[in-house]
C-alpha cells in the first residue's frame, strides 16, 4: 500500500472508492499507516452499450461471450474492445468491429510465411517509432492508438517486407493485447522462453529521428505556406530558404519584416508590419 494503480467502472465509485479511501484516512488518523489516499493512480474504465443502452444482464442485452470466443476466440474479442475506444469511454458494442480484429490477426499470422533474409533500413525504421510511440501510449492508458501504430506496421510490412527480428518485435508489442495468439506465434519462430517473460522492447534514437520535416510558414500568424527540409537544418539556413519561397513574396513584398519566429522542426512565423 497504497496501490499503484486502480482501474475499475463508474458503478464501483461508492462501494470500492468511497470505503476505501474513508478506512485509509481512518486508519492514518489513528496511527496505523503514514498515507492519506489508497490508489496513487485512478483511471474509471467506460461502460459497454448496445444499441445506446449500458449492456447488462437485467436489460437483456447481452452478448454471450462463449460464441463469440467459439468463432473468433478470446484475443480477437480482447483486440475489439481495446481498440474500439479509449478505456475511459464508452464503447458501442458492433460485430462489424470484431470481424476488423479477427482479419487484422490473420494478416498478422500470414506474416510468417513470407520473412525476408533482411529487412529494409525503411521498416526499421517504422518498427523503432512504433516501439517509442506505443511504449508511451501503453504507459498512459491509451491502448487504442498504442494498436492503431501496430496496425500501421503491419501494414508496412505487407509493402516492405519484414524479416524475423522485426516480426519478432511486432509478435512482443502484441502480446499485452493479444496474450494467447502472440504466444503461438512465438513459439512458432522457435523461441524456448514465453513471450511474457522477455524484455520489452526498446526503440533506437538514431532510427526515430525524421530524415525530413513539412515547416509550416506562417504570416503575422496565418498559415501562408509549407516547405520541406531537413530534420536537422539550422535555424539560420531554415529562416533564409523561408524567405525565399516564391508563395511567401506575395505576403511579404513591400513590408518591413519584423521578427522570424521560429519553433523548431514545425513552423516559421513572419512578423510584418
Amino acid at each position: 500500500m497504497p496501490v499503484d494503480q486502480y482501474i475499475g467502472g463508474i458503478e464501483h465509485a461508492i462501494l470500492h472508492l468511497l470505503y476505501s479511501r474513508f478506512f485509509t484516512k481512518f486508519f492514518k488518523d489513528i496511527g496505523l499507516i503514514e498515507f492519506h489516499e489508497p490508489f496513487q493512480r485512478l483511471l474509471t474504465q467506460g461502460m459497454v452499450l448496445k444499441d445506446r443502452e449500458v449492456m447488462s444482464k437485467s436489460k437483456g442485452n447481452i452478448v454471450d461471450p462463449d460464441s463469440i470466443i467459439t468463432r473468433y476466440g478470446a484475443d480477437a474479442l480482447r483486440l475489439f474492445i481495446l481498440f474500439a475506444a479509449p478505456p475511459e469511454a464508452e464503447l458501442e458494442w458492433d460485430d462489424r468491429g470484431l470481424e476488423g480484429s479477427f482479419k487484422f490477426l490473420n494478416r498478422v499470422w500470414r506474416i510468417q510465411d513470407n520473412l525476408k533474409e533482411k529487412a529494409d533500413i525503411a521498416l526499421y525504421r517504422l518498427v523503432h517509432k512504433t516501439i517509442k510511440k506505443a511504449t508511451s501510449d501503453i504507459e498512459a492508458f491509451k491502448l487504442n492508438t498504442a494498436i492503431a501504430s501496430l496496425m500501421e506496421l503491419v501494414n508496412a510490412i505487407y509493402q516492405l517486407g519484414a524479416d524475423r527480428e522485426a516480426f519478432c518485435i511486432l509478435v512482443r508489442m502484441l502480446a499485452p493485447f493479444v496474450p494467447h495468439f502472440s504466444e503461438e506465434l512465438w513459439q512458432r519462430l522457435g523461441n524456448k522462453e514465453t513471450v511474457l517473460k522477455g524484455p520489452w522492447p526498446v526503440f533506437d534514437p538514431a532510427l526515430v529521428i525524421e530524415e525530413q520535416v513539412t515547416i509550416v510558414i506562417q504570416v503575422n500568424g496565418k498559415v501562408r505556406s509549407k516547405i520541406e527540409v531537413q530534420a536537422d537544418i539550422e535555424e539560420g539556413v531554415l529562416k533564409e530558404l523561408v524567405l525565399a519561397d516564391a508563395r511567401l513574396q506575395a505576403w511579404i513584398q513591400g513590408k518591413a519584416v519584423k521578427k522570424c519566429i521560429v519553433v523548431p522542426q514545425k513552423l516559421v512565423n513572419i512578423v510584418v508590419a
